[in-house]
């Protein structure tokens, strides 16, 4: 089949199976084209536990599809690539966590959600780029274990004169971005917009006209009076912009940056979750129960 007829497919499909879509922003363009919701972890996090369908379908990665699990239990989730998975939420893992604990009881555990449902069951809250800052200066805590990033605990560290202890994780993608090739864009592009995401490093973030979650970068790329737009986060979000914003050019903040595992998921692999039913995300009931927990109360905050 043609990606005309695979699209077509995927519609039917759709119905038949009563499934919809959740896409995340890196995800390449021809799956953005087709999603019923586009959007940041915490958007689609939301929508995992609105949406009526039967069936989900995430186009994302695995703790994406976890999480989308976790919120909606009654619901069938499906993950279309093995392959498509978070180093970062790989760095973490629930032993390591239950010790960092045990060194810090007076600790509360906000985790990213870029994590092992594990790891989000042995935590107090979760959080996303989008509300880090927001949930830590919620907590009812004077000390915060921040977990896995470091990169967006540090920058979190910035609006909080609380204690944060950082887990020793970060995204490969945005920490390839240096402030060297940051520098250089800038000098190319003097009158450019520089937006970058804050799981990039601390020198990174200390060039940047705006610090933003991905759904962030939508709402600014589209008031922006700039023509030029740098943008520091992975290749998949600068398409995105690109595409609806088609007046302004938007270029990434040094080397384009990609993720292998948002990429890992194709056109073909959607239509072939959908017709084979593969590959379910399953969870057991002792892991999901204190994982939900953590995630409603970042509902909740939000």
């Amino acid at each position: 089949m043609d990606k005309n007829e695979i699209i077509t497919e995927i519609q039917r499909l759709k119905k038949e199976e009563d499934a919809v879509l959740l896409v995340h922003n890196y995800q390449i363009g021809d799956i953005q084209r087709i999603a019923d919701f586009l959007g940041d972890s915490l958007d689609l996090s939301r929508k995992a536990a609105e949406v009526k369908a039967s069936t989900i379908v995430f186009c994302g990665v695995d703790f994406m599809a976890e999480t989308a699990k976790i919120l909606s239990p009654e619901k069938r989730v499906l993950l279309p690539r093995r392959e498509a998975t978070c180093p970062m939420a790989a760095m973490a893992v629930p032993e390591a966590l239950k010790k960092m604990k045990a060194q810090h009881p007076k600790a509360k555990v906000v985790t990213y959600v870029n994590s092992s449902a594990e790891v989000k069951a042995e935590s107090d809250v979760c959080c996303t780029s989008a509300n880090a800052v927001k949930i830590v200066s919620q907590m009812d805590s004077d000390e915060i274990i921040f977990t896995p990033d470091k990169n967006l605990g540090a920058y979190v560290q910035r609006f909080t004169d609380k204690t944060i202890y950082l887990w020793d994780g970060y995204c490969y993608v945005h920490n390839q971005f240096e402030a060297e090739e940051i520098i250089e864009a800038r000098k190319a592009h003097p009158d450019a917009l520089l937006m970058v995401h804050p799981e990039c490093s601390p020198p990174v973030i200390d060039l940047a006209d705006e610090v933003l979650s991905t759904s962030g970068m939508v709402r600014v790329a589209a008031e922006t009076k700039a023509k030029t737009i740098l943008v520091g986060t992975e290749a998949g979000m600068i398409e995105r912009l690109q595409y609806e914003n088609p007046d302004k050019r938007f270029l990434s903040a040094g080397t384009v940056k990609t993720c292998s595992g948002m990429k890992a998921i194709g056109l073909e692999d959607v239509y072939i979750a959908l017709r084979d039913g593969i590959i379910e995300t399953k969870l057991p009931e002792s892991i999901m129960a204190p994982a939900r927990l953590a995630l409603e109360r970042m509902l909740s905050y939000a």
